[in-house]
């Protein structure tokens, strides 16, 4: 009789099968039409094929087409066949490394001639015709030597170095679809026709070999790969309405920025910019002023000594920017404001009856990011962050992570994000402190989690490297995930800097560190905030809320005053006396994204009144001066005020 081992599936009910059973026979037992719809398996929580041979009690949950964890299997899947196709295509061509991303897929290809977006239709047609091949995946182990000669004898000298640098008693696995193989993990689905229609070829771009700009430039080619042809025209009306509210391009029109080379991943702000960006600091500094911290401001600049005490020298001194003066020493700007507001924490003696102690400061920081990751605000070497740091005790630390909770979603409300995630992410393979102290810190910041009663997921191995964080992750207009603000709990960094308090039994302790940022980086907040809103900020936020436009040079003085009394008022306004028609000022303001035009002429000259326009609006609404100044004065004002 064969032995028989227990299956059990999420709903918690169980069966016996036979010793050695697959996925597919699995999904068979269940039903014929499940069988044809599954594509792999989760198997003790690891995705596999379903054709993984299951020996020992097991959970498993079959994954069809439409669930979820069927994307990654689609997307690599196709990235196989893209390869194949581009062999097929252009012999000679070696293939290196191809994983599923989000959203889509790419690989890497080493060829004399880099790629062109020309190439990508005829490489999709191929891809179209493989797949309708219906070849089947097959997985098959190879021994190292056997691996090393085949891929060398082919002329595919990157697998081969992808393969030495695998120990010797590593599983090499292959993955065969029909005549064609390559070096992979795996899983992948049943056969290539399962991918189906729901893909496309998007672009091309230069990759160094191993992301080491040493080694060689490879040509990359990403694509996107959805489980129905539903799903992909969404995805792509959403690329197309996200490059219409492209921050870079929305942030021409509205003069607020730019950048130039001289002063790369940097941010040259106008001043219409300029007053965005003080606008959020002076919401976030009210908002943070009545949650009790206090704002201090450390140096850009500090020792060596001081980065390598507090371990980010050892873990991250390839991105800090360092000078050597001319007394020898070393000094980094500061990519990070935590050592400096433990070393304002440290002076002066401090008791327990003072914590908790909150620190805030809007800390500029610089860190060295390849060039080609820039982008635009979402991704720069110089920016601010909207730190703080709250020292308390371990018992304190459930209710001020609840506390920071409550105000950070507070705060994204009133920017127009209801939908907020949040992911708790555990220590990182890089980090400082030993595992008791981790444990210590991944409980308490776990049991704050649960104290708040809000749902989050899990994120593992993405926590900062002194400590465990929970991430805000906003979802914008056309439904794009940005990650913004953090909460870290750290039990490191305090007693490496040598931090105490003296506790109630009169000894000298170590307090507990949270590191909180809840616009994250204020430069790529804004870019979000441009982007979420199409360029059309709230009334309250737009740097020029009003413009005043003269539609014959007569009532030039009657503008004039207009504009006046609205700043007098408290509302950004300008006047534009060009000698231009009223149709054509309106055009170019409301493409600049001002969002209410006042327009005087000889009429609302003599009448003491004006014509008000808002953006979006085809109607023209007329007010009293005194009327409107009023109204606009209440409607301006933020959601603090």
């Amino acid at each position: 009789m064969a032995e028989m081992i227990n299956i059990t599936f999420p709903d918690g009910n169980s069966r016996k099968y036979d010793k050695g059973v697959n996925g597919l026979a699995i999904a068979n037992s269940i039903s014929t039409s499940l069988a044809k719809n599954s594509i792999a398996i989760k198997l003790n929580g690891e995705i596999v094929d379903l054709a993984r041979k299951i020996e020992n009690d097991s959970s498993i949950q079959i994954i069809k087409k439409e669930d979820e964890d069927a994307l990654t299997i689609i997307r690599h899947d196709c990235a196989h066949v893209m390869a194949e196709a581009v062999q097929s295509l252009f012999p000679g061509t070696q293939v290196t490394i191809g994983p599923a991303i989000e959203n889509g897929f790419y690989y890497d290809f080493a060829r004399n001639e880099p790629f062109t977006l020309s190439d990508l239709p005829k490489i999709e047609k191929k891809m179209h015709e493989i797949i309708q091949r219906n070849e089947s995946f097959v997985r098959e182990v190879w021994s190292k030597d056997e691996a090393i000669k085949y891929f060398k004898d082919k002329g595919e000298n990157y697998k081969v170095e992808l393969i030495n640098d695998l120990s010797d008693n590593e599983e090499i696995s292959i993955y065969k679809q029909g005549g064609w193989l390559d070096l992979c993990r795996g899983p992948h689905m049943v056969s290539t026709k399962q991918i189906g229609k729901a893909f496309k070829l998007m672009k091309v771009a230069g990759a160094y070999w191993r992301g080491d700009s040493s080694n060689a430039m490879l040509t990359r080619i990403y694509g996107t790969a959805w489980a129905t042809e539903k799903d992909l025209e969404k995805h792509l009306l959403q690329i197309e309405e996200a490059e219409k509210r492209d921050h870079r391009k929305l942030g021409k029109e509205m003069d607020l920025f730019h950048f130039q080379e001289e002063a790369p991943g940097a941010v040259f702000w106008h001043p219409k910019g300029w007053t965005l960006f003080q606008s959020l600091i002076n919401y976030m500094r009210n908002r943070q002023d009545k949650a009790g911290y206090v704002e201090t401001n450390t140096p850009d600049m500090m020792d060596k000594s001081l980065w390598e005490t507090s371990g980010h020298w050892d873990k991250f001194s390839d991105m800090m920017f360092r000078t050597e003066a001319k007394d020898d020493k070393i000094y980094a700007i500061k990519p990070m404001n935590c050592p400096g507001a433990v070393e304002i924490f440290k002076q002066g003696l401090k008791s327990y009856r003072d914590l908790p102690f909150l620190l805030s400061e809007f800390g500029k920081v610089h860190r060295y990011e390849p060039s080609g990751a820039l982008h635009g605000l979402m991704r720069v070497r110089a920016f601010t962050q909207d730190d703080a740091h709250i020292f308390c005790t371990e018992d304190q630390i459930t209710q001020e992570s609840k506390t920071v909770c409550d105000l950070i979603l507070s705060i994204y409300k009133d920017f127009g994000f209801d939908n907020v995630r949040i992911k708790f992410s555990d220590r990182p393979e890089k980090r400082v402190g030993d595992d008791a102290v981790w444990d210590k810190a991944e409980a308490a910041l776990m049991q704050a989690m649960e104290a708040t009663g809000l749902e989050y997921t899990l994120n593992p191995g993405e926590g900062a490297f002194y400590g465990p964080k929970l991430e805000f992750v906003l979802r914008d207009a056309i439904g794009r995930d940005w990650q913004c603000g953090t909460l870290q709990v750290d039990l490191n960094l305090p007693g490496r800097l040598g931090a105490t308090y003296v506790g109630e039994d009169g000894n000298k302790k170590t307090p507990v560190m949270i590191h909180r940022a809840l616009f994250g980086s204020l430069e790529r907040f804004t870019g979000i905030l441009i982007e979420h809103y199409a360029g059309h900020l709230p009334l309250w936020l737009s740097p020029l809320q009003v413009m005043v436009a003269t539609i014959t040079s007569d009532t030039d003085d009657y503008a004039i005053k207009v504009k006046n009394e609205l700043i007098k008022n408290g509302i950004r306004a300008d006047v534009d006396l060009r000698n231009e028609k009223i149709g054509y000022k309106i055009r170019e303001h409301s493409n600049s994204k001002v969002p209410i035009i006042i327009a005087v002429g000889k009429k609302e000259s003599q009448e003491k009144t004006t014509s008000v326009r808002r953006i979006g609006s085809s109607e023209t609404k007329t007010f009293k001066l005194d009327e409107i100044v009023t109204t606009l004065s209440k409607e301006t004002k933020s959601p603090i005020e």
